[in-house]
């Protein structure tokens, strides 16, 4: 892919191309996800992706780099999309919008490709993650993928079966460009919402309590399957002051917002 460079603030964002940057990257995504070494991306993947017409987009401080995106073309039901495999902030830059500015850089460079969507995964336990997705980017999410990478090492996952909910960034469309030019996205019309405690994080890192993490779970997978199997979708989420999560579900109109 070309160069491609964009100024937010005192962070510059750009296209990444020597391996030298995805060691870099790769450095990052150790320090974030505290995968064992088997479980890391390595950099020839960072490698081959850029090759096959993906990317690597860094966050840099100056000469540091604090964040990075990964993304991959894809194909599936006769549309080509770009599948964005991995977002990481380093920790003392996030809840900063860096991972909010990656991705719209992101956005940028795929709609250049022509692409008009982006997929990715998240934990449908992460609540930053869920109002970041849902919220912020007018992504929506309709699909459930059940224990996608195992049992993984990262203790941010604490132990539990790796659930995914499948985000969908169409964009071009309605809710995605209502939200670049209002802040915000479209008025939804909601048919259930399902909440996930504020605790979760505790739960999930404490042994003692990870039964109750793994309670919440279960019952949010069979609820989100049961909404998707009736045709409705996650079309926003909510937090309280006192960190509670809850995603919005409702009839995603397809023809309308497209």
């Amino acid at each position: 892919m070309q160069e491609a460079v964009k100024q937010v603030g005192k962070l510059t964002l750009r296209s990444c191309h020597t391996v030298q940057e995805f060691q870099a990257a790769l450095r990052l995504q150790k320090e974030i996800w505290n995968f064992s070494d088997i479980e890391l991306v390595p950099v020839r993947l960072f490698v081959v992706g850029e090759k096959i017409g993906g990317h690597v987009l860094g966050a840099y401080d100056g000469d540091r780099m604090v964040g990075f995106a990964y993304g991959l073309p894809g194909y599936r039901d006769g549309r080509a999309y770009l599948h964005s495999h991995m977002l990481g902030v380093s920790a003392d830059y996030r809840d900063t919008g860096v991972g909010a500015s990656l991705k719209w850089f992101q956005r940028d460079i795929a709609l250049q490709q022509g692409f008009e969507l982006i997929e990715w995964t998240f934990d449908p336990l992460e609540i930053k993650n869920a109002f970041l997705n849902l919220e912020k980017l007018g992504a929506i999410a309709r699909r459930y993928n059940l224990n996608q990478y195992g049992i993984t090492s990262s203790p941010l996952q604490g132990g539990l079966p790796s659930d995914r909910l499948v985000a969908e960034w169409w964009l071009r469309s309605n809710r995605v460009e209502s939200v670049l030019r209002e802040g915000r996205r479209p008025e939804i019309k909601v048919d259930r919402s399902i909440e996930v405690p504020g605790e979760i994080y505790s739960w999930k890192a404490d042994p003692t309590q990870r039964e109750r993490a793994l309670e919440v779970q279960s019952r949010n997978r069979e609820e989100l399957l049961g909404a998707f199997g009736a045709g409705l979708a996650c079309l926003g989420y909510e937090r309280d002051a006192s960190g509670i999560g809850k995603f919005l579900v409702g009839r995603w109109d397809e023809e309308w917002d497209l």
